[in-house]
């Protein structure tokens, strides 16, 4: 089980997300990763990992793990935005240091 601690940056992220079924789906998956179910993760650099979230438009989820049980959660988007919100996620979690 991890403690599920979202960024006010993904929490805006995800409310401005027009689309009920995609916060849904979004929701639902980070309940899962709060169950301790990783899911398709991959680590993108400086300690900043991506949930892909096979759905709609490619959506991912960008966190930092921190210690054993904690999960922040710095941003998201979609693939089409990838090396974009990668970027942001990396400075944001930089922040975090």
């Amino acid at each position: 089980m991890f403690s599920i601690r979202p960024l006010p940056e993904f929490t805006e992220w995800l409310d401005g997300l027009s689309d009920a079924s995609v916060r849904g789906v979004v929701a639902a998956r980070i309940k899962r990763l709060e169950r301790g179910l990783m899911g398709d993760v991959e680590p993108v650099g400086d300690r900043v990992s991506e949930l892909r979230i096979h759905f709609g438009a490619g959506w991912r989820i960008y966190f930092v793990q921190r210690g054993v049980r904690l999960i922040v959660l710095l941003a998201g988007g979609s693939k089409r935005t990838q090396k974009t919100d990668i970027k942001r996620a990396k400075a944001l979690a930089a922040l975090l240091n």
